[in-house]
Formats: structure tokens, C-alpha cells, sequence
């Protein structure tokens, strides 16, 4: 399952992030639709809203359904037959969705026959391990592997927050597979759009922790498919439906098991074995204080977008396996995943929010 996720980052790197070759190869920047309603926030959970990619026809006719735009929508799927005025009223759990059962249930079937499909960003998601011999349940962040990436002339070190900014702003979005649909309330007034993510059983390395996982796109390739209704059918869609090993993980503090938590020690790496935080490299301290810099706020809608030849181009032929095993409880995983860089600098002192 997929209970809570995380998605902090500005809405313009987001942007930057977002970036693809539409059909005739040319690089572009996805639109956003009410920009407004985009809240970043590392505690994410159902029937907040949530930003995901579309293609541009479900907005407008005639179209090329190999353009995008991002939207916020509410993490939760509201039948567009859904009678009640009040979306709250639903009886039953739509934020996430079983892919062996996605052709049963009418709530899914349908919004699906109709190429409602769409990707659901986030910089990863929460995952709880129930642990032996107690009623305790450990909870651990999972996220595409990443890799730091320089732009030609930058400096080698970050010694400010702009430079933190530059290092950190190629961090891959976990994409995952998701349906929407759009309900209109009975007594009028303005469309509700939500979503679903899909579901299915966990990869290897996450079957200790849960049995089920987010369906995930990795690559370019992957979502291009899932998101062009207009030439991928259905049949041929659902072939991406599958999991995948390309993840890694570690281990977060409580505090993000209440949803109302919404600071960088969400995110941060914990020792398991001594319940504290880890000693942080030179590496994951620029991380560590560029998450302090950036807490979550509204984005000021008139902000200017980067220019396109700015824009990373994203795609699975640049991602590296896991470096680290992924057994749970392994103090080996977040040494590893915190690499020691030749010389060390002090442990970085725990970010708050703003």
C-alpha cells in the first residue's frame, strides 16, 4: 500500500524535474494547472492535495496527448457517479488501488476506460515495518536511487544556501502510477479532480518491510506510455504495471506518523540501533541543510520558470543500482547510504522548519 508520501521541493524545481521530449523530440516544461493549490509539504497523506502529471488533452480538445501539465488533485478518488454532496461521505478507502482488482471495481474500471491515467510525484513515500515482539511499527522512506550532478562550472563544495540549491536541485521524483477522475458535486459547482495510486506486490527488497508497494514508472520511456491515452491503450498501458527493484531506502524518525509533522526530520536518516540521528558526511550535511532552507510554503504563482536549456533530462539510463543492502535494522544500510567522504565535518545540527 501507499499511505503517505513526501513532496517538498518548489514548484519550480519540480518543474525543472518534470521535464520530457514530446512527440516530435522537442524538450518542454510541463504547464501548471491552479499552481495555487500546489502546497509542498514531507508529510503528505490522503485527501490532501498532491501535484501529478497528465497529458494536456484531458483539458483541452484537439490536443497532443503527448503534452503535459501537472495539477494538484485530492489524494483519494472520487467516483464521478459519487451521488453525495459531501466528498467525505464516500464509504470506502480510493487512495490507493490493487492492480489484480483495478478491472473489477467500477471506481477504477471506468475513470481507466476512459485514459484517465496520470503520475503521481512525490520525492518518495513512508512505509511502516511492523516489528517482532512488539506492536511497534518502524517507519522507513523509500525513493528512487540518486545521483549528484554538477552543472558545468560549479564549484566542487557548497558553501551557501544558493550553492546548496544548485547541488541538491537534480533530485529525481519518485513516479508513480495513478487514475483520476473528475466528480461534480449534484447541487453544482466548481470539478473536484482526485486520484488513486496503483498498487502491487512489493520488490524483493521491500517485501520485509510491507507486502505491497506503489506501481512505479522508472523512466522516461514508462511514463511517456502511461500518459499518452491517445496512442497507448489500455491493454497495452497496464503491461507497465509491475514492480520494481530501482529503490532504496532508510529508516525516519516517529515523528512523521502523525501526518501534522510537516518539518525535514521527516526525511532525515535515523540509527536504528541507538535511536538517534546519524553522523552526517560533507555530502549529507549540504542535504541536510538545504531541506532546513527549504521548508514548505505556498508558491508565489507569478514566479518564473528557468529557461528549458536549463531542464535535467531525467531517464533510467543515468540511475545506478542501490549501493547499499536493504536488510531492515542494518546499521551497514545508512553507513553506506551516508558515504564518508575523505574528510569529515562535524555532525550538522538538526534542521526546523521556518
Amino acid at each position: 500500500m501507499c499511505g503517505r508520501t513526501s513532496c517538498h521541493l518548489p514548484r519550480d524545481v519540480l518543474t525543472r524535474a518534470c521535464a520530457y521530449q514530446d512527440r516530435h523530440g522537442q524538450p518542454r516544461l510541463p504547464e501548471w494547472r491552479h499552481p495555487d493549490k500546489y502546497c509542498p509539504s514531507y508529510n503528505n497523506s490522503p485527501q490532501s492535495n498532491s501535484p501529478v502529471l497528465l497529458s494536456r488533452l484531458h483539458f483541452e480538445k484537439g490536443a497532443d496527448s503527448s503534452e503535459r501539465v501537472i495539477a494538484p488533485m485530492r489524494w483519494g478518488l472520487i467516483p464521478s457517479w459519487f451521488k453525495e454532496g459531501d466528498p467525505s461521505k464516500l464509504q470506502f478507502n480510493t487512495s490507493n488501488c490493487r492492480s489484480d482488482t483495478i478491472m473489477e471495481k467500477p471506481s477504477f474500471k471506468v475513470p481507466l476506460g476512459k485514459g484517465r491515467r496520470c503520475v503521481v510525484l512525490a520525492d518518495g513515500f513512508y512505509e511502516w515495518q511492523r516489528c517482532q515482539r512488539t506492536s511497534q511499527r518502524q517507519p522507513y522512506f523509500i525513493y528512487f536511487p540518486q545521483i549528484k550532478t554538477e552543472k558545468p562550472g560549479s564549484i566542487g563544495a557548497a558553501h551557501s544556501p544558493e550553492d546548496w540549491e544548485k547541488v541538491w536541485d537534480n533530485w529525481r521524483p519518485l513516479t508513480m502510477a495513478g487514475i483520476f477522475d473528475c466528480w461534480e458535486p449534484p447541487e453544482g459547482g466548481d470539478c473536484l479532480y482526485s486520484y488513486t495510486i496503483i498498487t502491487v506486490d512489493s520488490c524483493k527488497c521491500l517485501s520485509d518491510i510491507h507486502h505491497r508497494m506503489p506501481a512505479i514508472l522508472d523512466g522516461e520511456e514508462a511514463v511517456s506510455k502511461w500518459l499518452d491515452f491517445g496512442k497507448i491503450s489500455t491493454q497495452e498501458a497496464l503491461k507497465l504495471i509491475h514492480p520494481t527493484e530501482n529503490i532504496i531506502f532508510h529508516p525516519v524518525s516517529h515523528v512523521v506518523n502523525n501526518s501534522r509533522n510537516n518539518t525535514p526530520e521527516c526525511l532525515i536518516p535515523v540509527d536504528l540501533l541507538v535511536k538517534k540521528e546519524l553522523k552526517a558526511s560533507c555530502s549529507s550535511q549540504k542535504m541536510l541543510q538545504w531541506l532546513a532552507t527549504k521548508s514548505p510554503k505556498k508558491e508565489n504563482p507569478k514566479t518564473s520558470q528557468k529557461a528549458e536549456s536549463d531542464v535535467p533530462q531525467w531517464s533510467s539510463q543515468f540511475l545506478q543500482k542501490s549501493p547499499f543492502p536493504t536488510k531492515r535494522g542494518s546499521a551497514r544500510l545508512l553507513e553506506q547510504w551516508l558515504k564518508k567522504e575523505e574528510e569529515e565535518e562535524p555532525m550538522a545540527k538538526r534542521p526546523h522548519s521556518q
